[in-house]
């Protein structure tokens, strides 16, 4: 049974006639990636920290000190965003920048100590809304949309790779 109020379309079936006989795939995953972010973005608020910045935090928790670009491949934000977003964690003493002993010319960005004693505040609420997420769902269907992203990204790789 679908979770949307609209029902699900065959490939057959275009309203808009024969020209697209696909669906619009990277319309339902931002209408999903929406969906997800409006059980969160309450608790960023709350936290006084926007989307992009806790994407970043979450990336440099679970991977460790990254470099600029690192952060932006995997948090899928723009250079010259990421710039900005930087320049403004580091003045709210979020993030800390140094560069590399061997190459001065590199960066390599940490999270503070503000910035973790945040994401230990906001863990629990954070788990919380994963959690009514996973109950609203089925334990399957979350793993399954899991491992179907995972496995989106692994074979179509990179955006802009072909």
């Amino acid at each position: 049974m679908s979770m949307s109020s609209q029902p699900r379309r065959r490939k057959s079936e275009s309203p808009g006639g024969g020209a697209f006989p696909h669906r619009n795939l990277p319309l339902l995953l931002l209408q999903a990636r929406e969906s997800v972010l409006a059980r969160f973005r309450p608790i960023l608020n709350a936290h006084g920290i926007t989307e992009q910045q806790w994407r970043i935090v979450r990336a440099v928790l679970e991977a460790g000190p990254l470099e600029p670009r690192q952060i932006g491949d995997c948090c899928a934000i723009s250079s010259p965003s990421l710039a900005g977003i930087l320049a403004r964690m580091e003045a709210l003493g979020f993030i800390a920048r140094e560069r590399l002993p061997h190459d001065q010319r590199r960066v390599r960005v940490s999270l503070t100590t503000r910035s973790r004693t945040l994401a230990s505040r906001m863990a629990p609420q954070i788990e919380a809304a994963y959690a009514l997420i996973e109950a609203r769902l089925g334990t399957g269907f979350t793993a399954g949309c899991y491992g179907a992203l995972d496995e989106m990204i692994a074979l179509l790789g990179k955006a802009g790779a072909e």
